[in-house]
């Protein structure tokens, strides 16, 4: 503030503001992202911690886009993923927000419950003579 008087003609900042209603602009603003929660990530963490010590896996990736949250796992890392497991909201009424697909995108599993979805990576015990 100065204290000096406003000039004919000249603008103040209440002048210039803007008012904004609050949903208006929670609604311009891109949506956020679809994430994987810390429970979803556990699971998955569990199961990827397990066959890298089987050594089958090397490496992972996470993305989280507009639409779906995508966990990739790798052989290499220059390779094309092995398997993706998906969250996909847009299916949760339907067939289930997640699944699993190999690396030709096949869905290998789908479902409403991620453990149970994970099961696909569960090996049938053998008998060992």
């Amino acid at each position: 503030m100065t204290d000096q008087p406003d000039l004919p003609g000249s603008q103040s900042p209440r002048d210039t503001a803007v008012v904004v209603d609050l949903s208006e602009y929670r609604q311009s603003r891109d949506p956020a992202p679809v994430t994987f929660h810390r429970r979803e990530l556990d699971a998955i963490l569990k199961i990827y911690g397990r066959m890298v010590g089987e050594g089958e896996w090397k490496d992972y990736a996470i993305d989280h886009l507009k639409d779906r949250a995508v966990f990739s796992i790798f052989n290499r890392s220059g390779e094309m993923p092995l398997y993706r497991i998906e969250k996909n909201p847009k299916f949760a009424n339907r067939q289930g927000a997640f699944s699993v697909l190999n690396t030709h995108g096949m869905v290998l599993k789908r479902g409403h419950e991620l453990p149970q979805v994970l099961k696909v990576f569960d090996k049938a015990l053998k008998l060992i003579d």
